[in-house]
């Protein structure tokens, strides 16, 4: 994506995948008006449904509905003090979220949404501790899928004023980016009464940019496709970006995360046998296993998980990674690439 600042725009198709139909657990359905109206009305009655979001798939609650948001927690094994991201249909219904929004808070939910990007504000009274994992901040964002958005504007319709929905894989793998990844991932910890949604593959590959808007300027938590080159082009916007550090909990925050099975590697030469993913410039080393050679950083982001998971499917031992190189993007690449790595 570089510095030039791009607004990242809904897709106009979904692709279709076939239904797998394994007794006792949630199946896999296209992600038809009827379904989407069939989900909104699934998560309304406390059920969790997986759904596509151009980021990664997440496991959504209802995220008023205790009882439903502690599933997703016993699902995923997630700790329960890590707080969970509410997705809403619009701009609109931030207000029900969240209180004392700053001004830049606003222009940032103006330029981005829907989009890749979280923003952490006050918590409004609607936002419980179950939620918020005991923080006195909510992470909201608008997605920008075309299912993600339809089910949510179904759910509304139903009463519902968010869906809770972190990715939607055992705590600390790696993401699921298409339906297939979320069934081999969690459906032996799903219900029949639980459903998952084909949208096809998500299209940016990574997480959500996370941003800190508590304090008088936004910080990054976590980097993504929503980066600090395309945030500081916004015209008139003059409060300072950085990276930091901060105190407040946010997913995805922890130094071991998104980890393969597989023992993950940073820009070292692999051994015969070992997975390798790098950019398409650079040959494959003789013996290793090319698992991605994506041509640009947009088309790494969207392989990355693919590729590990590959590499676990194949009960590769190692997977080395040569790390893309540059701001933008590639910035948000490289901090998956040190958390998974991280993981062994």
């Amino acid at each position: 994506m570089g510095t030039r600042r791009r607004r990242v725009s809904v897709i106009h198709f979904i692709s279709k995948l076939d239904k797998w139909d394994d007794p006792g657990m949630a199946n896999i359905s296209n992600s038809t008006q009827v379904e989407i109206n069939k989900a909104a009305q699934a998560l309304k009655d406390g059920h969790l449904v997986a759904f596509p979001t151009e980021t990664v798939y997440g496991l959504g609650a209802d995220a008023t509905n205790e009882k439903a948001v502690r599933r997703v927690y016993s699902v995923k094994a997630r700790p329960t003090d890590h707080p969970l991201i509410i997705h809403v249909s619009s701009i609109n219904q931030l207000g029900k979220w969240a209180i004392d929004i700053p001004e830049y808070a606003i222009r940032l939910a103006e330029e981005f949404w829907p989009g890749p990007m979280t923003l952490i504000l006050q918590r409004g009274v609607v936002a419980k501790d179950f939620v918020t994992g005991g923080q006195e901040n909510i992470g909201v964002r608008v997605p920008a899928h075309p299912v993600a958005l339809g089910i949510l504007s179904e759910f509304e319709k139903y009463g519902g004023f968010g869906i809770a929905a972190p990715s939607a894989n055992r705590f600390g793998a790696v993401s699921p980016t298409n339906a297939h990844a979320v069934k081999e991932e969690l459906g032996i910890y799903l219900q029949p009464s639980d459903l998952i949604l084909d949208g096809g593959q998500s299209f940016i590959g990574i997480e959500s940019t996370i941003i800190n808007c508590t304090g008088d300027y936004p910080t990054i938590l976590r980097p993504g496709a929503v980066t600090t080159e395309m945030i500081e082009g916004i015209k008139g916007f003059k409060a300072p970006m950085c990276i930091s550090g901060s105190t407040v909990k946010a997913s995805g925050s922890f130094q071991s995360h998104y980890s393969p099975r597989a023992k993950v590697l940073l820009d070292v030469n692999p051994e015969p046998g070992d997975g390798f993913i790098a950019m398409s410039d650079l040959p494959t080393p003789k013996g290793a296993i090319r698992l991605a050679n994506p041509g640009d950083v947009e088309q790494y982001a969207r392989d990355f998980y693919m590729a590990l998971r590959e590499g676990d499917r194949r009960h590769l031992k190692k997977i080395t990674i040569v790390q893309p190189i540059g701001g933008g993007l590639a910035t948000a690449i490289r901090d998956r690439c040190m958390r998974a790595a991280a993981g062994d």
